[in-house]
């Protein structure tokens, strides 16, 4: 992190990947203009950073690139704003500003040796991707691994290729695919994440599941993994908070006594039950 962690470090955009069918999600692969920021950006699994549109505004955005592939870093974002928008009309070679890493991390520590699960929705994928690449990319150190997704619709999945082509060519690794709702082209399962979740039944033995998505799905998935067997200790997840400075100075994100920016967003179920009744 720089001296002055509010200054964001000019980068450029060298690619633009769209993820969905409608371009409403966009993979951004960016790199600083100067090698010696890129080399000390040191970031961990789960961690975010604040995207600037100079002239327009600053968002912040999970990192979804893993730590474990070096020179570069990608953001995963869904136009959903002021500056979302202006994000998603930039075009390759254009300048951005990035500050961070920002936020604590997936425990890695924790997850050793444990089966994994993990329990996506729509963009929710996103920080998960980076987790799962790491471990993927670590793979003797972990057990199974059963990647559980959804989206609204086949159009809506992302990470299309990685999905349905990569992660299952890893030993021991399971990725199951559910839409909300079907179309003419899919002949996969459909219905909603939780319920396809207990259809999976993963086992909770020396099993840690993780997820992230909308609210409501994890919700739902918290639910369903309790039915499951999983304990409080054993399902860790992310909060979405609106973060304006990443530094735990405006308050913005703050819940009882804790900052979603820089004790969160990872928080094992034990956690958050800890945390006050407004969140």
């Amino acid at each position: 992190m720089p001296e002055n962690p509010l200054v964001p470090s000019v980068a450029t955009i060298d690619r633009i990947t769209p993820e969905t069918a409608a371009s409403d999600v966009k993979t951004f692969q960016v790199t600083f203009d100067d090698p010696a920021v890129m080399e000390r950006f040191n970031y961990m699994s789960g961690q975010c950073a604040m995207l600037s549109m100079f002239g327009v505004g600053e968002s912040m955005i999970s990192i979804t690139s893993s730590p474990t592939r070096r020179g570069f870093l990608e953001f995963s974002v869904k136009r959903t704003g002021r500056v979302t928008d202006v994000l998603h009309e930039a075009v390759e070679g254009q300048k951005i500003g990035v500050r961070g890493p920002y936020g604590n991390h997936f425990p890695l520590e924790m997850l050793k040796g444990k089966n994994l699960v993990f329990i996506g929705g729509g963009i929710g994928l996103a920080p998960l991707r980076s987790l799962i690449n790491n471990v993927l990319d670590n793979r003797k150190e972990y057990g199974r691994i059963d990647v559980v997704y959804g989206a609204r619709s086949p159009g809506d999945l992302c990470f299309k290729y990685e999905v349905l082509e990569n992660w299952t060519k890893y030993e021991n690794a399971q990725v199951h695919v559910t839409v909300d709702r079907g179309d003419e082209t899919w002949t996969g399962p459909v219905g909603f994440v939780p319920a396809f979740l207990e259809q999976v039944n993963p086992s909770p033995r020396d099993a840690v599941a993780v997820t992230c998505g909308p609210p409501i799905m994890i919700k739902l998935v918290l639910q369903s993994l309790a039915k499951l067997g999983f304990t409080d200790d054993q399902i860790v997840t992310t909060l979405e908070m609106k973060m304006q400075c990443g530094v735990g100075k405006c308050g913005r994100c703050n819940v009882g006594d804790k900052y979603v920016c820089i004790d969160g967003p990872v928080f094992t179920l034990s956690q958050l039950k800890q945390l006050p009744p407004e969140f």
